[in-house]
């Protein structure tokens, strides 16, 4: 296998969501097997994918736990202006706060975010796996690649040497729950997603893990690692939705899944 510095490029994440008018994504195919018409909604420009403070709150902590505290460090902004009158900072929802932040060129954390961030990336390296497995590797790597006659590309959080495994971080809020939260997010079809068109670059499967850490006390963390057989069923499915995708193109059809009446039996 090719060293993981020549299979994967980096760039930033502006530039590689600026290519996904020309290139299908993981998040795309997502979108469109919960609704075809969700996704040519979004890919017209009609809707556009919204930001909370729980996706900063998440960007923070990927770029800390998989990058480093130099790179987080660059990447952030941590604090605000301090009122004279109180010798305090002054609230995240204040204009003075607000000015701050527009000067910082960067996105901003308050202390109490950052004290969450890096909580989250405490228990990452307190925990046996998940430290081993984030602890030699290359972080935000992009791959490009056509996968069943369409290009796609691929941002893997970690790629695990020597053997170039996927690890996926994820942040929750109840590890209790994640399992089902896999499901309803369909992390298996992600994944299955990231590893077939990595194959594609280095012609072979490799193994996936998923790391969680929650994002309230105590901060738990767990790995799971995706089995084969779970993969495969994903793949398989993934590559019936990709046909499928590329005869609504054709068709310029976009259903939403409920045209026709259903049966509800809670019997």
């Amino acid at each position: 296998m090719k060293p993981l510095n020549e299979i994967f490029t980096h760039e930033s994440m502006e530039e590689y969501q600026r290519q996904s008018d020309n290139y299908l994504s993981s998040h795309q195919l997502i979108d469109f097997i919960r609704c075809p018409l969700l996704f040519h909604k979004k890919q017209s420009g009609l809707i556009a994918d919204k930001d909370s403070t729980s996706y900063l709150i998440g960007r923070a902590a990927h770029t800390l736990i998989l990058e480093g505290d130099e790179r987080y460090a660059e990447a952030y902004a941590i604090g605000g202006p301090v009122n004279p009158k109180t010798g305090k900072l002054y609230g995240a929802n204040t204009k003075a706060f607000a000015e701050w932040a527009a000067e910082q060129g960067k996105p901003v954390l308050t202390p109490e975010q950052n004290t969450l961030v890096q909580s989250m990336a405490q228990s990452i390296r307190a925990h046996r796996y998940a430290s081993s497995l984030l602890n030699n590797g290359v972080a935000e790597g992009v791959v490009r690649a056509s996968y069943c006659g369409v290009p796609c590309q691929i941002r893997i959080d970690y790629a695990c040497r020597p053997g170039c495994d996927i690890i996926d971080l994820k942040t929750c809020d109840d590890l209790t729950w994640f399992e089902s939260d896999a499901r309803r997010y369909c992390y298996h079809r992600q994944m299955a997603f990231y590893r077939a068109v990595l194959a594609q670059v280095i012609d072979q499967y490799v193994p996936v893990h998923l790391v969680a850490v929650e994002k309230k006390q105590p901060f738990r963390c767990g790995v799971w690692l995706v089995s084969e057989d779970t993969l495969a069923i994903a793949q398989r499915e993934n590559e019936a939705v990709i046909r499928w995708l590329q005869v609504c193109h054709q068709r310029d059809h976009w259903p939403t899944g409920y045209e026709e009446v259903r049966v509800l039996d809670v019997a």
